[in-house]
């Protein structure tokens, strides 16, 4: 009788375990992308201010180890969850130009690090 007990136990706490949600990151990156400049010549009466940008962003652990890619918005916002710990963010510029730096972040548990990306367009 006891083991019928203990079985059906095990197997109720499984069932219990089965239906329980998974646990969810509660920490993460959010942020915006820019590209400017976007005129050819700015002017005091005619500026030209930077546009939302939709890239691809690449998030790499310090060592280079590719951890997640993401596509931004079409208004170049981006959110992402991520483990807490350091990170790259390599905004992708797979024609060279526009082109964006490297970004070292760490994200902080229960936290969210806000990151601006600002292409350069290479307008000039």
């Amino acid at each position: 009788m006891k083991k019928l007990l203990c079985l059906i136990f095990i197997l109720l706490f499984q069932v219990g375990c089965a239906s329980m949600p998974p646990a969810t990151i509660d920490s993460g990156i959010e942020g915006q992308v820019w590209i400017g400049p976007t005129c050819p010549v700015v002017q005091i009466d005619n500026p030209c201010p930077d546009k939302p940008y939709q890239t691809n962003l690449t998030v790499l652990s310090p060592n280079g180890k590719r951890i997640a890619n993401y596509q931004t918005e079409a208004d170049g916002t981006f959110h992402l969850s991520l483990a807490p710990g350091d990170y790259i963010l390599r905004p992708e510029s797979p024609g060279g130009i526009p082109h964006a730096p490297e970004q070292a972040f760490t994200v902080l548990q229960g936290q969210i690090t806000l990151l601006t990306v600002t292409y350069d367009s290479g307008i000039r």
